[in-house]
């Protein structure tokens, strides 16, 4: 009988959405948690702390057990850990004596689910028998920006129709998306992407020159993403002087727009696209973007460019877990986690460099920016080493040839 390995891309796509509702859900209600629950502003950050730091502990330690316990009870797991840690952020604050602990409790459920289905998201969707692997993979990833948008715009409306209030009732209904999810990942085709079902040791990936520059290219494509990303509101405020929804709207919400829309259209001509030379494109529009967030005197421009940067940033996570896979076609389950714990590495070390030369420049944030040029900056020169390893190895096949 002929699998239908739609269901399997229908059931990644709705895990990805899954992974950007508990990333950007929360964050929506840091002031409501700060007010009801009278935790500081300080304390609150720990939210966003804990969250990327279990997906980092999760993306090492899938590595060792995700082909042993399988992948099917371990995308099953990371619905249901989603959907429980929703629902336990609307319950459990006002269980625990302390607030903070039901909410930093709920969220290391739910980063559990998130970590796991971003490592394997990507090997299940690789082992997929497409004709185009990288346009579908750029499209499983822009499934991720345009969660990211759904909530942002549908949490916005409700609490505009219901009050912010209701937010415990929002929390549930999001859970209803991964608790659905858990029939399809458990009914739908999974292949490993190793052709016997076991990958490469660790220590094997760390022997071969192209996955070290993998990891670079990781590191740099977190980086560049999420330090515009994170900082995109507060530029937003503070260039144009908008209010925070209005900042939220003009900044990450269309900042996500746009590297959904980059990951749609190599998705669907990725099969008519030179991806490497597609990347090198993207990290010099993605250094053009943070110069001109830098420099412009114009606060429009500047944000045009902080727009702008979301269509350069979508192709780099997808396309360097291509590169990677295509080039090591028995990475196996280590690959993709070591990948996806260095994308994790590039996201939380970014914003927080951008952070502190801006704080350390006296809170001008175009400082900041301009600091965020090494990131694209990298990125470009490992893909031209990169592409000059390939070049060679492609003269050295046709010598052989002759």
């Amino acid at each position: 009988m002929d699998k239908n390995y739609k269901k399997t891309l229908t059931a990644c796509y709705l895990g990805f959405i899954t992974q950007a509702i508990t990333a950007n859900f929360a964050p929506l209600l840091f002031l409501k948690f700060h007010y009801d629950y009278r935790i500081p502003l300080g304390k609150i950050a720990l939210i966003s702390t804990v969250f990327f730091f279990t997906q980092l502990i999760v993306g090492v330690l899938c590595s060792y057990f995700a082909d042993r316990i399988g992948y099917r009870r371990c995308t099953v797991a990371s619905e249901l850990c989603s959907a429980a840690g929703l629902i336990g952020l609307a319950f459990l604050p006002d269980l625990f004596p302390d607030p903070l602990a039901g909410i930093i409790l709920s969220v290391i459920v739910y980063a559990v689910g998130s970590g796991l289905i971003e490592v394997l998201g990507s090997p299940i969707v690789e082992a997929c028998p497409f004709d185009h692997k990288e346009a579908a993979m750029s499209l499983l990833h822009s499934f991720y920006c345009w969660g990211s948008v759904g909530v942002i715009l549908l949490s916005t409306a409700f609490f505009a129709v219901f009050g912010i209030s209701s937010w415990k009732w929002l929390a549930c209904i999001w859970a209803v998306i991964p608790l659905y999810n858990i029939y399809n990942f458990a009914f739908c085709p999974i292949e490993h992407p190793a052709v016997d079902g076991k990958g490469m040791k660790i220590r094997d990936l760390l022997h071969v020159p192209l996955f070290w520059i993998s990891i670079l290219l990781m590191v740099c494509a977190g980086a560049s993403e999420l330090s515009m990303a994170q900082w995109a509101s507060a530029y937003a405020e503070s260039a144009l002087g908008l209010t925070k929804a209005t900042g939220d709207l003009a900044g990450p919400c269309m900042f996500a727009v746009t590297m959904g829309i980059s990951r749609v259209i190599f998705g669907k001509y990725g099969d008519r696209l030179d991806l490497m030379k597609f990347m090198i494109g993207s990290g010099s529009l993605c250094l053009l973007c943070y110069i001109t967030a830098s420099f412009s005197a114009n606060p429009l421009l500047g944000l045009a460019g902080c727009i702008m940067c979301g269509f350069s940033v979508g192709i780099m996570w997808p396309g360097t877990i291509s590169i990677c896979s295509g080039r090591l076609p028995d990475g196996g389950t280590a690959m993709f986690a070591l990948l996806a714990m260095a994308g994790d590495l590039g996201g939380a070390f970014g914003p927080g460099l951008v952070g502190n030369i801006t704080q350390n420049a006296d809170n001008d944030l175009k400082k900041g920016m301009l600091v965020g040029c090494v990131f694209p900056l990298v990125l470009i020169l490992s893909l031209l080493i990169l592409k000059n390893m390939q070049d060679n190895r492609r003269a050295e096949n046709r010598c052989i040839r002759r």
